[in-house]
């Protein structure tokens, strides 16, 4: 059998130690990843090609074919970034290797298939359907409602969601490039995201959380929070909803990013409807809050599943609160910080716990996802209410200033103050 194990690898900061989760002294392990990402490859690596974008499956297939030649056929592909999840499959595929193929990963990739697989389960969820086109779109919307939803079948981190409020916004769909969509009926309730590890028969630790606006806010210039949940009268039925999912969607272990509407009432059990789910560690900074704050890894666990391995996780008897908060630059990257500030705060519970602030001079790349934005916090408390005052109190006096790349020398550039919407 071969000791070489190929990772395919995007993030800048560690949002993964792939030298936790792989001997590199017993396995050969080399990394394809991007110039942005080079420097937090481990130094234990065999050897790292970079591609210009690690989801793009020609560059990726030339550099695993190269390092064939050197380390052998790779007897595993590791990918934990949801955007290298299809290219890690039909890199699988092509080797022979073992690990989940195209097929396998479609109920978690491609969402018309995860929102049949789920309904077929009898989850609640808003209704949906195909949208190949404008006329398909008009259809479903005359049978369900205006305002619809529609977004690519196999986005990640609301890559073009679009609100269309009646007939005269089709037009809005021919702005983007034709792909593969997904219409849905729009529901207004909060949306929250669910994390944790599902064994395959039960659920491991998991964490549900409440979005402080929402990640399309975040795609149109608005800050994005979130602050995880500490009601038990909540966390009962997100439990046994995310328990239904997690099964439905995957026998087997596996890690989940699950979204779902929830909506409460002061009489009544909350009504949860499914959104989607990632066969993958939430991104942001969530893999940074758990092990932070829960001392959880859940790439780590990721990774075990992905090499073949069955992942143990402890669970909390008490678990602390953590929450996070993602600033966008204000102005499109690339964009050259000019200054910042946030006051201190009057205790330290009332901040962030770290922070991942550009330096003044420093470029903010322009590359899809939550880790190169303008600003990422990270904050942890005794509960939710302490947690969200802390987010709302930062989002309200961090001051970004940036100026286009192009234009940065001599430029003050854009002022941008983090406000949140509740």
């Amino acid at each position: 059998m071969s000791d070489h194990i190929v990772v395919l690898h995007r993030w800048r900061d560690r949002h993964a130690h792939y030298e936790n989760y792989l001997d590199h002294r017993a396995h050969r392990v080399t990394y394809v990843t991007t110039e942005l990402a080079l420097d937090s490859v481990p130094g234990g690596a065999a050897a790292a090609r970079t591609v210009p974008a690690t989801d793009d499956l020609d560059a990726v297939w030339r550099a695993v074919t190269e390092l064939r030649t050197h380390f052998g056929v790779p007897e595993r592909v590791v990918a934990l970034n949801e955007g290298d999840l299809d290219t890690a499959a039909l890199v699988r595929e092509r080797l022979g290797c073992v690990g989940q193929t195209s097929g396998e990963l479609a109920r978690f990739r491609d969402k018309l298939t995860m929102n049949r697989v789920t309904a077929a389960a009898g989850i609640p969820a808003p209704a949906f359907a195909d949208a190949p086109g404008e006329a398909a779109v008009l259809t479903f919307a005359q049978h369900h409602g205006w305002p619809v939803v529609v977004k690519p079948r196999r986005g990640t981190a609301s890559r073009g969601v679009v609100r269309l409020d009646s007939e005269a916004d089709l037009p809005l769909l021919r702005t983007s490039p034709p792909e593969p969509r997904l219409v849905q009926e729009f529901c207004p309730d909060p949306i929250f995201h669910i994390d944790g590890l599902w064994t395959g028969e039960e659920l491991g630790p998991w964490r549900a959380s409440r979005y402080v606006n929402t990640c399309v806010d975040f795609t149109q210039g608005e800050a994005l929070g979130s602050v995880e949940v500490d009601d038990p009268e909540l966390l009962r039925p997100l439990g046994a909803f995310t328990a239904r999912v997690a099964a439905a969607l995957g026998p087997e272990p596996w890690v989940f990013h699950l979204e779902a509407f929830v909506g409460t009432s002061d009489d009544g059990p909350p009504s949860i409807r499914f959104l989607e789910a990632g066969y993958r560690v939430g991104g942001a900074e969530i893999p940074f809050v758990w092990r932070e704050v829960h001392d959880i890894d859940l790439a780590g666990a990721a990774a075990a599943v992905q090499l073949g391995h069955r992942p143990e996780l402890p669970v909390p008897e008490e678990w602390r609160t953590g929450g996070w908060l993602l600033v966008p630059s204000p102005v499109p990257a690339p964009c050259r910080v000019t200054a910042w500030d946030l006051p201190d705060p009057p205790t330290p519970d009332e901040g962030p716990y770290t922070a991942a602030i550009p330096a003044v001079g420093q470029v903010v790349p322009r590359v899809g996802g939550y880790e190169h934005v303008g600003a990422r916090f990270r904050f942890r408390g005794a509960s939710s209410g302490d947690v969200e005052k802390a987010i709302l109190r930062t989002a309200a006096q961090f001051r970004l200033e940036c100026a286009p790349e192009r234009e940065a020398r001599g430029v003050r550039g854009a002022r941008a103050v983090c406000g949140l919407d509740r």
